[in-house]
């Protein structure tokens, strides 16, 4: 058995805990990761990275499709699923080895192996190893959420693993979940021809987003031929020879869909088992470790980051959380990380995006709100790009003019909604917004005008 001394053990090289890493590493710190799998986690392996070379894959096939409409010519579009899911494969492949990469030039020591707490400052690694240090920092991240009676079989019912990599093609796809992974697995098999099903629980899709931006992404959706069913749950699946049949529970009773392939979407589910948690007394929460505002547990010298932690869990929180841990750790007074600051995205067709209160949330919070709108249609941009639906939406306090929120859907607000988030980290007001100088033409114009017409000044509409 041997016994490495650190200033730092992360245990997970996801996002958060690979990018902690550096930054302690640029901090002067001796730092090891310890990972069991991949570095990159699953958001760089299995999730976020690859989904979106997928997605990818789908848009060039949907122009294709329409190059009439450009006034261009493609005979017959096809794809070969092969190929689609290799380079979606590479791309992640690409991307890990050069998080390996950063992690070498930083000088982090990578441990490999299944990592557990093992008292005071101590990390046992599978295999006999055993790491010491005065801080350490979970991130060992989450897995698919398993239901009873919806338990993937890698198969006929599909996690998001399975529906990365298809060995075949379905000709018809049940979605359990509308969150942001199954809207974006129900569009990627959609625009390839595929017969796509939604069930939702809640009483709309993508249920965290502004009911407005929700209406029109489930019309939007429903026009490409996408079938939804909201406030609907599942009773129950029988699995035939290559097909699965779908007992749905809605207002009008019980009823069969039967599907070849199934893929369950309803969220995660922490990796918190066999981490050491109990033998320490790391405390939970809801399920997960609870932390105050500079990740720190309830155990000194303990921190966790990431998907382990409370929501939302997204990539970027991760990495955001791992940076502020580790500049508390080092003594710098770091900002605390805001949720309601953490943007949304969903890469669907078209693309949602979102960051702060919805409308709903900031009447119910107090605020006497002014909200302002603008559409796509009016953008001379995103008419030349042929991408007329969407809607960029605003919600301000009428009194002091803070951006309380901001709601996109249509083309590129994937990338656009940074301008908010940097607003709203300035906390800017809706006169610094309406004197910013946006470019011409681009769709990014439309954030300008839905702040003008909060105040009823939009130019354009």
């Amino acid at each position: 058995m041997s016994e490495q001394a650190f200033d730092l053990v992360v245990i997970g090289g996801g996002p958060g805990g690979y990018v902690a890493a550096i930054r302690a590493a640029q901090l002067g710190m001796k730092v090891s990761v310890v990972e069991r799998a991949h570095l990159g986690g699953i958001c760089l392996n299995w999730g976020c990275i690859p989904t979106k070379a997928l997605l990818r894959s789908a848009e060039v096939f949907r122009l294709m499709q329409h190059a009439d409409a450009f006034g261009l010519s493609a005979v017959s579009p096809a794809f070969a699923l092969d190929k689609v899911v290799a380079r979606s494969r590479a791309v992640a492949a690409q991307l890990q080895a050069g998080v390996k990469h950063l992690l070498k030039k930083n000088k982090v020591t990578v441990v490999e192996g299944h990592g557990k707490l093992a008292g005071k400052g101590q990390v046992a690694v599978e295999g006999g190893s055993t790491l010491s240090a005065k801080h350490v920092i979970i991130a060992t991240g989450a897995r698919a959420k398993v239901v009873p009676g919806l338990e993937p079989d890698g198969e006929l019912v599909w996690t998001y693993k399975e529906a990365m990599t298809p060995k075949v093609f379905p000709k018809s796809l049940i979605v359990v979940g509308s969150g942001a992974i199954g809207i974006e697995f129900a569009s990627f098999y959609q625009a390839l021809g595929c017969q796509v099903t939604v069930i939702e629980m809640m009483d709309r899709v993508l249920p965290v987003e502004d009911e407005e931006i929700s209406a029109l992404a489930r019309k939007a959706f429903e026009q490409q031929g996408m079938k939804i069913l909201t406030s609907a749950s599942v009773k129950g699946l029988k699995k035939g020879k290559d097909q699965v049949t779908v007992s749905v529970e809605t207002g009008g009773g019980t009823s069969d869909i039967t599907a070849e392939r199934v893929l369950v979407a309803i969220g995660v589910s922490p990796n918190i088992e066999n981490i050491g948690l109990e033998e320490t007394g790391v405390a939970l929460e809801k399920g997960r470790i609870k932390t105050d505002a500079m990740m720190r547990t309830n155990v000194t010298g303990i921190y966790a980051i990431g998907d382990v932690t409370a929501p939302p869990w997204l990539a970027h929180k991760a990495s955001h959380e791992g940076v502020i841990c580790v500049e508390a750790i080092a003594g710098l007074n770091p900002h605390p990380l805001h949720p309601r600051s953490i943007p949304g995205c969903t890469y669907a067709h078209p693309q949602v995006a979102s960051v702060g209160l919805t409308e709903k949330m900031a009447r119910e919070a107090g605020h006497e709100v002014k909200v302002g709108r603008f559409p796509a249609m009016g953008n001379g941009k995103a008419i030349a790009l042929g991408e007329t639906d969407g809607l960029v939406k605003t919600i301000f306090d009428a009194k002091s003019g803070e951006l309380l929120g901001a709601h996109m859907i249509g083309p590129e607000v994937t990338e656009m909604i940074q301008g908010y988030c940097i607003a709203r980290t300035l906390e800017t007001t809706e006169a610094e917004l309406m004197q910013t100088v946006f470019p011409h033409p681009t769709v990014s114009e439309m954030m300008h005008e839905a702040v003008l017409d909060a105040w009823g000044r939009a130019i354009h509409f």
